[in-house]
């Protein structure tokens, strides 16, 4: 197997990792790296009997992860602290909200920025609340910061002066151009508490997101681990998962990533997403673009769903425009 596809199979029944030999891990190891699922293989794999070199790689990966779990639940309590007065909801999302809630899906699970949902009519109290905390703008240019607040489901990206953490502060979860409008309204009002003044997002409506930002919003960068994020969240069989999906208008995306994570992953899920549709190839295509080396392979397929995540993100005369004066900027 030449693609990424023997990753999956790992993360999947991590016993296939007994039968690599020294080059199938070298290959398995950076792929996993390049999507950013090496903490995860690592627990998937830890205990089993594997090479030396492997062994100790593991055991630094787990270090790396253990670090990353504690740095982001430090955010997320400065956040919170920063956010406490203003009494209102603040649900953590993607995998700081995993690592919160204990969740599978956190396990080894790399994180980047903090990601926070709040009511759209808290934004500018929000905003000065966190400048006042010592978070300032990473994106100052006018035309990013005007695109951000008129156009996007977030604020500009925040970054801490002192922690050189970065929060991104969403209203809701796809852009307001976007062709599927889901309803941030719902989403926080039927979030988890998580006991400390913080929130997640219901059981149902985290398979919905992370749905959403696989298919609905993006590229398919970092693809296969978004789709892990799915197997992990849909293995908790959520109740009332196709109502709530349908009440976001993200039923086919959801249903997507149910069929494509039971294909990788063998994930449980209902009969009728056992079997992939047609239109599900190129998306498999692009979630295994990689080769042993852990490079990027099969260009054409990339450029077609950057093409494409732009097309769901705004209206053809927009998009022109936005494309043309960021060309203009870059070129300048």
């Amino acid at each position: 197997m030449t693609n990424a596809g023997l990753l999956a199979a790992v993360l999947a029944d991590p016993a296939r990792a007994e039968g690599l030999d020294a080059d199938g891990w070298a290959a398995v190891m950076a792929m996993a790296r390049a999507e950013q699922l090496a903490g995860t293989l690592a627990h998937r794999v830890i205990g089993l009997p594997v090479p030396e070199p492997v062994a100790r790689w593991l055991a630094d990966t787990l270090a790396t992860a253990e670090q990353a779990r504690r740095t982001a639940l430090w955010e997320a309590e400065m956040v919170r602290r920063a956010l406490a007065p203003l009494g209102c909801r603040t649900v953590l999302l993607k995998g700081t909200a995993y690592v919160a809630a204990g969740l599978a899906a956190g396990r080894g699970r790399q994180i980047g920025d903090c990601d926070i949902l709040v009511p759209r009519a808290a934004l500018p109290a929000v905003e000065a609340a966190l400048i006042a905390a010592g978070w300032e703008w990473a994106k100052p240019d006018a035309y990013d910061d005007a695109y951000y607040r008129r156009w996007m489901h977030e604020l500009p990206p925040l970054i801490h002066e002192g922690r050189d953490r970065m929060v991104d502060v969403h209203h809701t979860i796809l852009p307001l151009t976007a062709r599927i409008t889901p309803v941030p309204d719902a989403l926080i009002a039927e979030a988890v508490a998580l006991g400390n003044g913080l929130y997640v997002l219901c059981p149902a409506d985290r398979v919905v997101h992370a749905a959403a930002h696989l298919f609905a919003d993006g590229d398919l960068a970092g693809g296969l681990r978004n789709l892990w994020d799915s197997h992990c969240l849909l293995e908790e069989h959520p109740d009332a998962l196709e109502v709530r999906a349908a009440h976001h208008g993200l039923g086919r995306e959801v249903a997507r990533a149910a069929r494509l994570s039971h294909r990788l992953f063998g994930t449980d899920v209902a009969q009728r997403y056992r079997t992939l549709r047609g239109s599900d190839a190129p998306y498999l295509r692009r979630l295994l673009a990689r080769d042993g080396w852990g490079r990027a392979t099969r260009p054409l397929t990339r450029l077609g769903f950057y093409v494409r995540s732009h097309w769901l993100r705004m209206p053809p005369a927009m998009l022109a425009r936005h494309l043309w004066i960021k060309w203009r900027r870059g070129a300048a």
